[in-house]
């Protein structure tokens, strides 16, 4: 894994997958090392982010690396016009490795195909986010004790999120049900499910959230992103879709986790934060210990034998 862009989910195969979700955690269990300090991470954000900056830049800073970056392309070169592939090669000069958040789809895939340095992808556009994907599976076999056969419920967008895009195509190499909770006009899309089809496992849509709160193992929840949408009145129709309350939770699987990828706006109501099933909390503190896993991974501290 050495030296290696990870742009998709897909560019990591079954094993490299579990070796991460291992490291990880160890990783928690012992989170100060400086197994980093020779090493340069730059944290290049066009595109607002919270969890997924400041926890790459925990993991970076917990391992002894040194960071550089932005949060903000304004006060860049970027908005003197310069392209994507000469910041790209600018920075490269400067680091080790380039952790990315883009707003266009492709764009994290053209960085790494420019770079002499490895890109790890943060996010680009509606396409992919893989390291949160690779926290997710962690805090789901974190809370299941196990990938294998679960029903897992996504609800909200997820025609537009970018981890509901990354975590189902990972969970099909584990024998998942799915169950796809959207409104009509934010489907799963065609792309998405094929990879479901093609492993012939099972996927159920829904449009009312209280038909499958009773089946699952898994609730990941989602926001309905209005940065998304192109037309406001398409937004404003499909806003406030779900919002999962206590009482939707009352005949849940005792087992039932919910996770959420954040920033929450209204699709989970605040009393469900005290609710011994909610997770999405402990889900964020886990974001540290996986990209410390895979940082390390990529600038070959921890070889995978």
């Amino acid at each position: 894994m050495k030296n290696r862009s990870l742009i998709s989910i897909s560019d990591f195969s079954r094993e490299e997958i579990l070796f991460i979700l291992d490291e990880a955690e160890k990783f928690e269990k012992r989170p100060n090392q400086k197994i980093l300090e020779h090493f340069v991470v730059s944290t290049l954000f066009f595109e607002p982010s919270t969890r997924t900056r400041l926890s790459f830049e925990s993991a970076a800073n917990r391992l002894g690396a040194r960071v550089i970056g932005f949060s903000d392309a304004a006060s860049t070169s970027v908005k003197k016009g310069e392209s994507l592939k000469d910041t790209i090669l600018t920075v490269s000069n400067y680091c080790d490795v380039i952790v990315m958040r883009h707003p266009q789809e492709g764009s994290a895939r053209y960085a790494s195909e420019v770079s002499p340095v490895p890109v790890i992808n943060a996010g680009d556009g509606s396409n992919q986010h893989p390291t949160q994907c690779l926290l997710d599976l962690y805090s789901i076999r974190k809370t299941q004790k196990t990938l294998e056969n679960l029903n897992i419920a996504f609800v909200g967008d997820l025609k537009y999120g970018r981890t509901v895009h990354s975590l189902v195509i990972a969970l099909t190499q584990y024998n998942t049900t799915f169950h796809l909770v959207s409104p009509p006009e934010l489907k799963l899309p065609s792309a998405v499910k094929l990879y479901i089809k093609e492993r012939n496992l099972e996927y159920f849509q829904y449009t009312d959230l209280a038909e499958v709160a009773g089946k699952v193992d898994i609730l990941y929840m989602t926001r309905i992103q209005q940065e998304r949408f192109a037309d406001p009145l398409e937004f404003e129709r499909v806003r406030n879709s779900y919002v999962l309350t206590n009482a939707l939770l009352d005949h849940s699987r005792k087992n039932l986790r919910i996770l959420h990828p954040l920033p929450r706006v209204s699709e989970i109501h605040t009393d469900v934060d005290d609710n011994p099933k909610a997770y999405y909390y402990r889900q964020m503190q886990n974001g540290v210990y996986v990209r410390q896993a895979i940082l390390s991974a990529i600038l070959g501290a921890i070889p995978m034998k």
